[in-house]
């Protein structure tokens, strides 16, 4: 029988991929897991997993040189995500290694948490809360209904698309910026990157991390929004300068934020943004609901077995270079 190793620390197993992937991963496999509660380096990890045909990623686990090296009966690197960022593909290219990812799982989660956000911030419930349980006096504040007011969503993918279905049913206007894509759904409409930040009660980043998106949000962004406004990443940290951030705060420029994600480890909220009054900070919690973890878990236990059974499975990002692959099950 085939051999897969599972690289999710003990205590982000059941989180992160679950009791069903894992009995459905052994029906089709011999399985090792982490032993460990830590994110392996690529040297413990080609230890542990030596012998292997398969490694399923946890999303911090590394895929490098090092590792694909040191791993030569390694057939494949399954990645139990979407981001594959921390895989060098061209090395995986070099040791015919097939590199897979999992499909966005996830949509329905993170725009709840979107829509979650936008009226906590328009209605003072997190300060308010705060306030509450500190023991001091609460003034109540006027609150913005979302109903009416204008939201502006940077990047046009499949969570945009969601949550602008959702956000239109709520009664409230919507401006999508993408460069890369044709926004044709009738009660949309595009603009400019300066015209959304212009008009925008709240603006989403869900544009994806790429060279060209690197601090998108930057000081001159922040600044040609409206001061009423609020900034939501539920994205990449990659996309905000956090210091244009921070300064934007502390002007009363933008008038809060609340962030899912940053620059800290596993792409959490770095803790000086987090820690800003004006600040709803989340530990990356957009896409952890049982349906979006067992939407993506599952998928990568569909892929192993695709995998093993000689088959190219849909999310396969190196198919034509895997020969190790296709030498093994081809």
């Amino acid at each position: 029988m085939t051999t897969v190793f599972v690289s999710h620390p003990q205590s982000k197993l059941a989180h992160y991929f679950g009791d069903r992937a894992t009995e459905a991963l052994r029906a089709i496999a011999e399985v090792r897991f982490n032993p460990t509660d830590s994110d392996l380096s690529s040297a413990e990890l080609a230890e542990l997993a030596q012998g292997c045909d398969a490694i399923v990623s946890y999303r911090q686990t590394v895929g490098d040189e090092v590792l694909f090296a040191a791993l030569p009966d390694l057939k494949a690197f399954v990645r139990c995500a979407i981001d594959i960022r921390n895989i060098d593909v061209a090395s995986a290219n070099r040791h015919g290694v097939m590199v897979t990812q999992a499909s966005a799982g996830f949509i329905a989660s993170v725009s709840e948490w979107i829509v979650g956000v936008m009226i906590d911030l328009g209605r003072h419930i997190s300060a308010s809360t705060a306030l509450y349980h500190a023991g001091q006096p609460v003034v109540p504040a006027m609150g913005r209904e979302l109903r009416g007011s204008t939201l502006g969503v940077i990047g046009y993918g499949q969570i945009s698309r969601y949550l602008c279905d959702v956000a239109l049913a709520l009664g409230m206007r919507v401006v999508v910026h993408d460069p890369h894509a044709s926004v044709e759904r009738a009660g949309l409409e595009q603009v400019a990157l300066d015209a959304l930040l212009a008009q925008s009660d709240f603006v989403v980043c869900l544009a994806p991390a790429t060279e060209a998106t690197e601090n998108l949000m930057n000081a001159a962004a922040f600044a040609g929004m409206r001061p009423q406004a609020f900034f939501i990443n539920a994205s990449r940290g990659n996309l905000v300068d956090e210091d244009a951030l921070l300064a934007a705060l502390d002007a009363g420029t933008i008038a809060g934020c609340a962030l899912d994600v940053g620059r800290a480890p596993d792409q959490m909220p770095s803790p000086r943004v987090a820690a800003h009054p004006r600040v709803i900070a989340t530990p990356h919690i957009g896409g952890l609901t049982p349906p979006a973890v067992e939407h993506q878990a599952m998928e990568t236990v569909a892929q192993v077995g695709e995998l093993f059974q000689g088959r190219v499975p849909k999310g396969a990002v190196n198919a034509a270079e895997a020969w190790r692959w296709r030498k093994a099950f081809g």
